[in-house]
């Protein structure tokens, strides 16, 4: 290999190199945000979910550094099979992660929405959970990125199915307490917040999807969507 072509691949590795940290540092800003958005909720603090709505500037501000810094690559580089596909992965991974972030702001508007009404400890029990749940997925998405970890990143449909029961002891418990007018309110309001953190466990497994992509070169969902 010539020296300039060294010369460029290891800029090119350098650019690559630092799009993955840009990516680990904006899954870092939404772990930040999703615990506050469930200690918001959970505490009915006004204060913290504004505090998590105005952090969502930081997520976009990091979204929109990935995504730039994947744009120049593409535009002075031409990556080919493993490159390419890692390329790719970031793409989608850095969507996902945005979207996370959005759904935080979500659950912090309907806690500032349900500021007045009083709430169901267990329902909240069961926020406190799901978050950590979802939390404990968005880690292990983006260390199976970070170590090409097939086997980790499979591992994550069955953490979402621990958050999609929780969700549906959140659904169900909402039925129990239906014929009280105005917890019914605050419930269904709530249902909506059990939905983001579900989805943010959905977005979490779509991650672990593009990690066993890039270490198979093969693209295919964990789950089949007809079943």
């Amino acid at each position: 290999m010539s020296e300039a072509r060294q010369a460029a691949r290891i800029s090119f590795q350098e650019e690559l190199d630092g799009l993955e940290l840009a990516l680990r540092l904006e899954g870092e800003l939404v772990l930040r945000s999703l615990r506050g958005a469930v200690e918001a909720v959970c505490t009915q603090d006004d204060e913290l979910a504004d505090e998590v709505i105005a952090f969502d500037d930081d997520i976009d501000g990091q979204y929109a550094v990935v995504a730039q810094g994947i744009e120049l690559l593409l535009a002075r580089q031409t990556p080919v099979a493993s490159d390419l596909r890692l390329v790719l992965a970031l793409l989608h991974d850095n969507l996902h992660l945005e979207r996370m972030g959005d759904l935080c702001v979500t659950i912090a508007k309907l806690t500032k929405l349900s500021h007045e009404l009083s709430p169901d400890e267990s329902m909240l029990d069961g926020f406190k959970e799901m978050g950590e749940r979802a939390e404990q997925m968005i880690r292990v998405a983006m260390r199976a990125l970070q170590e090409r970890d097939r086997i980790a990143a499979e591992s994550l449909l069955e953490l979402d199915e621990l958050i999609d029961r929780a969700n549906r002891r959140v659904v169900n418990r909402l039925l129990e307490i239906g014929h009280d007018i105005e917890m019914r309110e605050w419930g269904l309001r709530m249902i909506l917040v059990s939905r983001c953190l579900e989805r943010i466990g959905d977005h979490a497994v779509d991650v672990g999807e593009q990690t066993a992509y890039l270490v198979t070169g093969e693209f295919r969902e964990f789950t089949d969507a007809s079943h």
